[in-house]
């Protein structure tokens, strides 16, 4: 029907701080998605190539330790650039199975010199164009000493069957102007992706869909200790520190009423299905739309910077 999407949220984790190894096990999720039928995937904040876990185990505020340096220059070389084609694999096999991706990435920005790294969702649709690419707004806590805070380029949203589908990363989505921002684009189906951990799903997930009336899915990643790859720099310095599990997953859906579609799963590495029908947002529109009839703008409204930022303008 139409009216129906089948999603399918991508709970693994990655080969972690390897771009190749967390590519090809990411084109493994998407062949088998496709195969089921699902008309879009997504997978966790960071997934490509894995979250900064360290940072909280090897003294990472700790100024001028050659431990942080070493592993986030190792970051750096296995995050993506996006205008090299380092999606392009992605890119295609979205087109050749007709679904539509959304994709965490370490994106180490050329239009920012190269060198310095932003956490990006980026939204790739069923013909393989990157539409979006939203860089992570700010950074949470000890994320600031390895990503850089990024800009409102990415605030977008995007026709999908029935559907206006937008998304953020991980925090963002406690922040209320951001989340306004999509809904004032149309949003229905919102997107919250996170490095892992139930404790962050749990609530966030169905306050949005209470929120905003839509369909809210959140897709979490996993990681475990042996999930550290043997060639980590410093990596005994790591697991010296590391409890057993950092990120149990946690990936659910919340319906329009705000109520459990698909509870959060824990521990649990794979894929979890669901379709969505697209009815229920206007019937849970019908007595409370958040930027529609239960709306004031003649006395409050948000404006948006969407300019992406770059240090420098060159004019030739």
């Amino acid at each position: 029907m139409e009216s129906e999407l089948k999603v399918a949220l991508a709970q693994i984790a990655p080969v972690w701080l390897n771009k190749e190894g967390t590519i090809t096990k990411i084109k493994t999720c998407i062949k088998e998605a496709a195969i089921t039928g699902a008309e879009l995937i997504i997978f966790g904040e960071a997934l490509l190539p894995g979250y900064p876990f360290w940072l909280a185990f090897t003294e990472g505020a700790k100024w001028d330790l050659k431990v942080n340096k070493e592993i986030h220059a190792h970051y750096v070389r296995n995050a993506i650039q996006v205008e090299a084609g380092e999606l392009d694999p992605i890119c295609t096999l979205a087109k050749e199975n007709n679904i539509a991706i959304y994709l965490g990435i370490m994106e180490r920005a050329k239009d920012r010199g190269g060198h310095s790294i932003y956490c990006s969702l980026v939204y790739i649709n069923e013909e393989g164009e990157i539409k979006s690419v939203h860089r992570k707004l700010q950074p949470t806590y000890d994320e600031r000493l390895t990503w850089a805070p990024g800009d409102g380029n990415g605030l977008k949203v995007h026709p999908l069957k029935q559907f206006t589908v937008g998304g953020l990363n991980c925090w963002e989505n406690w922040m209320p102007l951001p989340r306004t921002a999509l809904y004032g684009l149309g949003e229905n189906l919102h997107i919250a992706v996170w490095p892992g951990n139930d404790h962050n799903t749990k609530d966030i997930t169905r306050f949005i869909a209470r929120e905003s009336r839509s369909f809210v899915i959140s897709v979490s990643s996993l990681m475990k200790k042996e999930d550290f790859p043997k060639d980590t720099p410093h990596l005994s310095s790591i697991l010296e520190q590391a409890p057993n599990v950092m990120a149990n997953g946690g990936s659910c859906i919340a319906g329009p009423d705000g109520e459990w579609l698909v509870e959060p799963v824990i521990d649990k590495e794979g894929l979890i299905y669901h379709t969505l029908d697209f009815n229920r947002v206007y019937e849970e529109r019908q007595n409370f739309d958040v930027v529609g009839h239960y709306s004031r703008p003649d006395v409050t409204k948000l404006t948006i910077n969407r300019e992406r930022q770059s240090t420098v303008e060159f004019k030739d």
